[in-house]
């Protein structure tokens, strides 16, 4: 359940009235590590474990194909799950784990709770893949993603990211009410399936800042295109991860600002997947 029906009353210039509005929902989600509380991340319910997953990959804690497990924890009578447990085992997990975060992190900002900012810089060699896209290619993926956005054609209250292959076939799509965490539930899905390899291209809706690339730095998909505007270490970041990021991608629009090789010129407007 990702909206619900809330009571409000609605005003125009000469009366009111009152009505059932729908609205998503946002609600805590607490994850530990081995029991121990690691953040405290405010998200659309559904699809947790997928978030979970994919949160610890761009964090570098979940690493391998196997040898963890996940505990979930639903209140009484409630259908929401309000905490996950990822359990491993001791050697594959950071030394510097305390650090990573602290308690909370909102669903406007998936780097809050981060200790030290320089933490968030990777230390891994850029991504130098030759894979191009075409323009409108590109636009049409936007396209597609617009069409199975189910929840903000409910409640305009929510956040999508969806990933692509090279041939333009969406791999995956999740809505939430922050954007990071719409990511994190795309790579968290990309993991389980297998699939992660295989996506080139990661589109965001709204703007796209700084943790949104370094998430797409740690999934290796080297396209990462946004509805809104990019912020400007944004731009820096994905210069340096060897991201090509485009923003702007609207109205048979784009603008790339980095890598920009990646994408080659469409002769048509846009066209349909």
């Amino acid at each position: 359940m990702q909206t619900g029906l809330f009571k409000a009353r609605r005003f125009n210039a000469t009366s009111s009235n009152d009505v059932n509005d729908t609205l998503t929902i946002e609600a805590p989600l607490q994850i530990n590590i081995n029991s121990r509380p690691f953040t405290i991340t405010m998200r659309t319910p559904g699809d947790d474990l997928h978030l979970v997953r994919g949160l610890l990959f761009t964090e570098n804690i979940y690493i391998r194909a196997s040898g963890y497990n996940f505990q979930e924890r639903k209140a009484r009578h409630s259908e929401f799950t309000y905490s996950v447990n990822f359990i491993s085992d001791s050697e594959s997990i950071p030394t510097d784990l305390e650090n990573r975060r602290s308690i909370l992190s909102v669903s406007s900002c998936g780097i809050c709770g981060k200790k030290d900012l320089a933490d968030l810089m990777q230390t891994a060699p850029p991504l130098k893949e030759d894979f191009q896209i075409n323009s409108t290619l590109l636009l049409a993926m936007f396209e597609k993603m617009n069409r199975e956005q189910n929840t903000f054609n409910r409640s305009g209250g929510s956040h999508a990211a969806a990933a692509f292959d090279d041939l333009g076939k969406m791999l995956s799509i999740k809505e939430d009410i922050g954007r990071h965490n719409a990511v994190d539930k795309v790579i968290g899905m990309l993991l389980c399936d297998g699939k992660l390899r295989a996506a080139k291209v990661l589109l965001v809706s709204g703007r796209v800042s700084f943790e949104i690339v370094t998430k797409a730095f740690m999934a290796k998909i080297p396209v990462l295109a946004a509805v809104s505007a990019p912020s400007s270490l944004a731009v820096e970041t994905a210069g340096e991860m060897g991201i090509t990021l485009a923003a702007f991608c609207r109205k048979n629009r784009i603008t790339a600002y980095s890598h920009i090789s990646r994408i080659i010129e469409g002769k048509n407007a846009c066209q349909t997947i």
